[in-house]
């Protein structure tokens, strides 16, 4: 941000909020001093190099637009000075198109026309960043010496070039990118794949679309440079942000859509749809229009990959993407000044004449599927049928632009609105007026800016419409006027100019024409109070605003992530874990079994089905290096499941090892009998009515099910809709707390998407040690325990397993903290220690105390009473220090261990390296 022009710095701001109206504050005043800037060096308007609306009709000469480029540079670098900024931060604006198109005049000879652009407005308004622009020429450049030439001359206006040829446009651009994505998002459907041309399909497709975002990452990574901020725009570059932070996973990526975002219901019919919301999910910053449009993309997310929806967005294994609505603006000062222009005001006067005596209504579309033409005239039609007085006394002006004119759908649809537009000019027209003045083409600024003062009424009637600028340019020009907008509830502006407008339902003829002569007849004061609550938003609500505040959002959501980042676990360094085993002389290894020792699955289970996945097996490339590690003298392996006993006899029942059932409840080695670890917890009275809710709940709730353990029961939801098993989880906790359990000695365990009710106290963590200590007496261990691997999917209220086992002080402390018990010998009998010998396991240095540390400060360490936990025998026979400890959670990021493996083929993966460990140390 710009420098602050006070003497003293303002406080640091604590919370995002402060951040951002702090920022908001600072844009403000710089933006301030850079127009008075502007007024010495002379009048000029910036915003004049680009029109801003897609929806917009104005063009503009040359000469004027490259005239205003100089300006705009002069006064930037003359703030610059003012300001002593020597350097900004970069901003790569990646989109399919340049704000530019190029002609080829010769073999190294470029001309470039200006093109309507929506985003260049918004750019030109941050004047903190220094802008880049990256997309495609619209043209074919299949030899070297044109691409150099292009980019020689593309440079000079702050533009890079993607090369795409004909076949990649042909497949990307007009095949997947038009043909399929952009009638999705507007709820027209999917075509029908056979009547794709033979050349094509949804697959062909979706490869050209896949092969060209890779073209445009190339080009970004190519350009980019630390610190950069890439914000990637529309559903033509979905896979760009998965393209981009595979290269480099630190980049800032934002990605914006433009076009509305549909329901979950519509989104799912897409067959690549999984893969572009991953795609899209890469990125740390994902902005929609509305509310509406952020809420579909979360649910799709939620319910077509099994994500988890929060209210900041969507977390995916601990990594969160941010998912906001930043409603669009455009820039309103530029309309509000092209107003008092001569040529302005020449227009108004003309049209004032021409249409002296009746009231004006004005539409302006692009000729397309989505705008609701047909519709909005046939409601004109209507309205004029049933209030004949009003035939003479109102003209409706359609501005319709030609777009797409070589698709058979677009034509068929211009020769609709014609017909229509004859038949109601034939009807209610006389030999000196028609009641409606029909346009297929645009006009220039100056006449689009003089048609909005004069009108009466706006007709906005999409049928759907990402935003739709036209509403926001009309209510800009309109201050003295004070005109009606009728607006569609399907357009994005609705979210930000209801209050103001008059919603309606564009499909429901008889409520637009109904709308039409309530905003005809409208008070003066009705008319002035609406027009000023839009006018308010329209004028605070800026494009530039628009564009600050996102680039602002990303950058503090790129911070934050860090910051969250930090505390998550790094990926187990398997290699180190494997040579630290290989070293030691008696080792522990504790497994899990659920989604640890058996198969990946899909998210929803889609692939496996329920059946399977209830099922649980071991993975099957896990099993001869798990039974090498059970065979080895010197390792004792466990596996802690929350399983019955049955199941871990089916799965187990050749290794040589031990298994802990229902979270550490029952214990056996493999050749032995099972017994009873914690038997004092063992009140079951409650569980026959805890059943009877199970069963309701999973009678009620399609693709649910539950389990009757012998000291728990689990009712899960994986497979059942998701928000629909969210609700009924949350019902069926207020029958069981209301009910059943209010006086029981239970626990409540809530998964992501399971409830389980067990027996108070029983936890992993609390078990270990119980079980550690059986272990020493049956296998009269003589030598502590020096190396201790803990793996495990384990739900948070089980982690405690994992500090158990934490060394008592952590590697990082310095050695000038006594420790101030050795670890104890064990006798040559294998019996376990006297209690005077057994290792009391102490706390870590607290965090106050390791800043005092390291700012030189002396530190006393104080010991504390011991744990209850080296009490007991398990405990005594550890020997841990920082470097042979490994706790390991299996595909959950937020955990209390230190290291992370993504899923349970790493599993596999450390199981084999343990074992090869063995096979060298053998030979």
């Amino acid at each position: 941000m710009l420098s602050n022009n006070h003497n003293n710095s303002p406080p640091t701001p604590r919370t995002r909020l402060e951040r951002l109206l702090r920022e908001r504050e600072l844009r403000r005043s710089n933006r301030s001093s850079l127009n008075e800037e502007a007024h010495s060096l002379g009048e000029f308007n910036s915003y004049d190099l680009f029109s801003f609306s897609g929806d917009s009709c104005g063009s503009f000469n040359e000469e004027d637009i490259l005239e205003g480029v100089s300006v705009v540079k002069d006064i930037i670098d003359g703030f610059q000075r003012l300001e002593g900024r020597t350097s900004k931060q970069r901003l790569l604006v990646v989109a399919n198109r340049l704000p530019v198109s190029a002609v080829r005049k010769g073999k190294e000879t470029w001309h470039l026309e200006i093109s309507v652009g929506g985003l260049v407005s918004a750019l030109l308004g941050l004047k903190e960043f220094e802008a880049r622009w990256i997309g495609w020429a619209g043209v074919n450049v299949p030899d070297e010496v044109g691409q150099r030439a292009l980019e020689k001359a593309l440079a000079e206006k702050k533009c890079i070039p993607v090369f795409l040829d004909e076949e990649i446009v042909h497949q990307y651009y007009n095949g997947y990118c038009n043909n399929i994505l952009w009638p999705l998002f507007h709820y027209l459907g999917l075509p029908q794949e056979d009547r794709l041309a033979t050349t094509r399909s949804f697959q062909s497709q979706f490869d050209a679309y896949k092969k060209a975002n890779k073209m445009f990452a190339d080009v970004v990574n190519k350009h980019y440079e630390e610190g950069d901020v890439v914000w990637c725009h529309d559903y033509h570059l979905m896979f760009l942000p998965k393209c981009l932070k595979e290269h480099n996973r630190k980049m800032k990526v934002g990605w914006f859509l433009h076009t509305p975002f549909p329901s979950s219901e519509i989104h799912r019919t897409l067959p690549s749809r999984s893969e572009l919301l991953r795609a899209v999910l890469a990125a740390d910053l994902v902005g929609f229009h509305t509310y509406d449009y952020a809420r579909h993309f979360v649910s799709a997310c939620t319910r077509i990959l099994g994500l988890e929806g929060t209210p900041e967005g969507v977390e995916d294994q601990g990594k969160l993407t941010r998912i906001a609505a930043f409603p669009i603006g455009i820039d309103s000062d530029r309309f509000i000044r092209a107003l008092k222009l001569p040529q302005v005001q020449d227009h108004i006067k003309e049209l004032q004449e021409r249409f002296a005596g009746r009231k004006v209504m004005l539409g302006v579309d692009r000729l397309d599927m989505i705008k609701g033409i047909p519709q909005k005239i046939l409601a004109f039609e209507k309205f004029l049928e049933e209030n004949p007085k009003w035939r003479d006394k109102v003209v409706l002006l359609q501005i319709a632009v030609p777009t797409r004119t070589d698709v058979p759908e677009y034509q068929k649809l211009t020769s609709q609105v014609h017909e229509i537009v004859g038949r109601i000019n034939g009807r209610f027209g006389t030999l000196t007026a028609v009641p409606i003045h029909h346009l297929d083409r645009s006009l220039d600024f100056p006449a689009l800016c003089a048609l909005y003062a004069v009108t009466d009424v706006a007709l906005v009637t999409s049928l759907r419409d990402g935003m739709n600028l036209v509403s926001y340019e009309f209510v800009a020009c309109q201050a003295s006027k004070k005109g009606v907008l009728i607006l569609s509830e399907f357009a994005g502006a609705a979210q930000s100019l209801g209050a103001g407008a008059v919603l309606v339902n564009p499909w429901n003829i008889t409520e637009v024409a109904a709308s039409i002569g309530y905003a005809l007849n409208m008070e003066a004061d009705e008319r002035e109070r609406r027009h000023l609550h839009n006018f308010m938003h329209v004028t605070t609500h800026t494009s530039q605003e628009w564009a600050a505040t996102f680039v602002s959002e990303l950058n503090d959501t790129v911070v934050e992530a860090q910051i969250r980042t930090r505390q998550i676990p790094p990926l187990l360094p398997i290699n180190e874990a494997a040579n630290s085993y290989s070293r030691s002389h008696n080792r522990l290894v504790i497994l899990g079994f659920n989604a640890t020792l058996t198969e990946a699955v899909d998210a929803l289970g889609r692939r496996c089905g329920q059946i399977r996945d209830m099922d649980l097996k071991v993975h099957p490339d896990v099993r001869e290096p798990l039974k090498k590690l059970c065979d080895d003298r010197n390792t004792t392996v466990v596996v802690l499941s929350g399983s019955d006993r049955s199941v871990l006899d089916e799965n187990f029942g050749q290794y040589n090892m031990w298994l802990a059932a229902e979270n550490g409840m029952f214990l056996r080695p493999t050749k032995g009998e099972w017994m009873t670890t914690m038997p004092e917890n063992l009140h079951m009275d409650w569980v026959e009515s805890v059943k009877h809710v199970f069963e309701y709940f999973t009678e009620r709730t399609p693709r649910s099910h539950f389990e009757l353990r012998e000291t728990s029961l689990v009712w899960n939801y994986k497979y059942a809709d998701v928000e629909f098993g969210r609700l009924q989880a949350r019902d069926l906790l207020q029958h069981l707390w209301t009910g059943p359990i209010s006086n029981a000695s239970v626990d409540v365990v809530q998964g992501s998407r399971s409830v389980e009710v067990r027996a108070v106290g029983v936890t992993k963590g609390s078990a270990i040690d119980r079980i550690l200590g059986e272990i020493v007496r049956d296998k009269g261990i003589n030598k502590p325990i020096d190396y201790v691997l803990c793996v495990g999917h384990f739900l948070a209220k089980d982690e405690d397993v994992y500090t158990f086992f934490e060394p008592d002080l952590p590697s990082e402390v310095p050695q000038t903290v006594p420790n101030p018990l050795p670890p104890p010998k064990m006798p040559n009998n294998g019996a376990p220690p006297p209690k005077s010998a057994r290792l009391k396991k102490q706390r870590s240095l607290s965090i106050i105390e390791r800043r005092a540390n390291s700012h030189g400060s002396a530190v006393f360490w104080r010991p504390v009473v011991q744990d209850r936990l080296s009490l007991h025998e398990g405990s005594s026979v550890l020997d841990l220090k920082g470097d042979n400890y490994f706790s390991c959670a299996v595909g959950r990021k937020r955990s209390n261990a230190r290291y992370l493996l993504v899923s349970s083929n790493d599993v596999v993966k450390l199981v084999k390296e343990l074992s090869e460990c063995l096979e060298s140390s053998v030979s």
